[in-house]
C-alpha cells in the first residue's frame, strides 16, 4: 500500500511536470512568433526609413519669382512695389516647411534623426529667411529711421527667431507657420489700394542696408568652407586702424581648420542659403529695378545672381570630398567656396555703385 501511494504520487508528479512543460513550450512558441514578427516590423521600418530618408534629402528646385508675386495676390499687380520680394520671402518660407520630409532640423524619430545634411541646408535656408525678415521690418517697410515699424513683420520676425531644433511645446514649425501668416497679413494690406499703412520703400540706401547684411553672411560662409583644409592664417582684426583696441589679446598668427565631422554640414548650409539668396535677389531685380537701372547696376546684381546659381549644381559623389587643394581628390567646399567669394565680391561691388549718385 505504501508503494502503491508513491507510485500515485510520482505519476501525479509526472503528469504535472508534463503539462508544465507543455505550457512552458507552447509559451516559447508563442513568444518566438512575436519576436520573428518584432523583427520583421523592425526591418521594413528601417527599409521604409532608408527610402524616406533618400527621398527627404532632395533639395527643393528654384521657382520664378515673378510667376509666383502673380500667383500669391492672384492677379498681375508686379507694378506694386515689394509685392515681388514679400511673396518670394512668403514661398521660401512655405518651401521651408513643406518640401519632401517637411521641416526635419528638430526631428527625434527615424529617419529624420538620421539626417545630416538636409537640417544643414534647412538652417542655411532659415538665415537668409531671418536676415530678409530683419530689413523688411527695419528699413523696406520704413521711410526713415524715426517712423513707426510694421507691427505684422515685428511679430513675423519674432517667430522666425525662434529656435530651429524645438521638437515640442511649441514645435519649431508651428512658430515659423505663424511668421507665415504675419507676412500674408503684411502682403494683403500692401496690395490693398485702400490701406496706406503698410508700405515698402524701394530705395538705394534700404537695398545697401540689407546687402550689407548679406555680404556678412556670404564672408564668414567663404571662410568657413575654406577652413576645410587647415590654414594658418594672420590675425587681420584691427587692419587699417592705428589706435583701434579689442577686448582681449590674440595671437598674431593661428591655424584655422573646420573638424572634420562639420566639413558637410559647412558644405550644405552655405548650399541652404545661396539657394534662398538666389530667389531673394531676383525678387529684389524686380521691387528694385529702377533704381537699379539707374545706378547702372542691374547686370552686376544678375551676375551675382550666376555665380549663385552655380552652387546649385548637381553633386555626384556620394561623400563631400576634402581633398588637399592640388591633391588628387576634389575639395567640394573649397569649390563652393570659390563660388560664395565671387558672389560676395559682386556683392561688395554693387554696393559700392549705389552709394554713388
Amino acid at each position: 500500500m505504501a508503494f502503491s501511494g508513491v507510485s500515485e504520487k510520482f505519476s501525479s508528479w509526472r503528469s504535472g511536470t508534463r503539462e508544465w512543460l507543455g505550457e512552458w513550450r507552447e509559451d516559447m512558441s508563442s513568444g518566438g512568433r512575436i519576436v520573428k514578427v518584432a523583427s520583421i516590423l523592425l526591418v521594413i521600418y528601417l527599409l521604409v526609413g532608408v527610402v524616406s530618408g533618400f527621398y527627404w534629402s532632395s533639395e527643393p528646385d528654384p521657382f520664378n519669382v515673378r510667376d509666383n508675386a502673380a500667383k500669391q495676390v492672384l492677379g498681375n499687380t508686379q507694378a506694386v512695389v515689394g509685392v515681388a520680394s514679400t511673396t518670394t520671402l512668403i514661398t521660401v518660407s512655405e518651401t521651408l516647411l513643406n518640401k519632401p520630409g517637411g521641416f526635419i532640423s528638430n526631428d527625434v524619430f527615424p529617419p529624420g534623426v538620421w539626417l545630416d545634411n538636409i537640417p544643414n541646408w534647412e538652417y542655411g535656408v532659415l538665415i537668409q529667411i531671418r536676415d530678409m525678415n530683419k530689413a523688411m521690418r527695419e528699413a523696406f517697410s520704413r521711410s526713415q529711421s524715426q517712423s513707426v515699424e510694421d507691427n505684422d513683420l515685428a511679430l513675423a520676425e519674432s517667430r522666425f527667431n525662434f529656435d530651429h531644433d524645438s521638437w515640442a511645446v511649441p514645435a519649431s514649425e508651428s512658430e515659423y507657420r505663424q511668421g507665415i501668416k504675419f507676412l500674408n497679413a503684411f502682403l494683403t494690406r500692401l496690395v490693398d489700394d485702400n490701406q496706406q499703412n503698410a508700405q515698402f520703400y524701394a530705395r538705394a540706401d534700404n537695398l545697401r542696408y540689407w546687402l550689407s547684411t548679406v555680404e556678412s553672411r556670404l564672408g564668414s560662409l567663404s571662410q568657413r568652407l575654406s577652413a576645410s583644409v587647415g590654414q594658418r592664417r594672420l590675425n587681420t582684426d584691427l587692419a587699417n586702424e592705428e589706435r583701434a583696441s579689442q577686448a582681449t589679446p590674440a595671437p598674431n598668427e593661428m591655424e584655422v581648420k573646420t573638424p572634420w565631422l562639420e566639413i558637410d554640414d559647412v558644405f550644405y548650409e552655405a548650399r541652404g542659403s545661396a539657394w534662398a539668396l538666389i530667389q531673394l535677389l531676383k525678387a529684389v531685380e524686380v521691387d528694385f529695378g529702377e533704381v537699379l537701372a539707374k545706378k547702372n547696376a542691374l547686370v552686376s546684381l544678375q551676375q551675382i545672381i550666376r555665380e549663385l546659381e552655380a552652387t546649385q549644381e548637381t553633386v555626384y559623389s556620394p561623400l563631400i570630398l576634402n581633398g588637399s587643394g592640388f591633391g588628387l581628390l576634389a575639395n567640394h567646399s573649397l569649390v563652393m567656396a570659390s563660388y560664395i567669394s565671387r558672389a560676395n565680391a559682386g556683392i561688395i561691388d554693387l554696393r559700392r555703385l549705389l552709394e554713388q549718385g
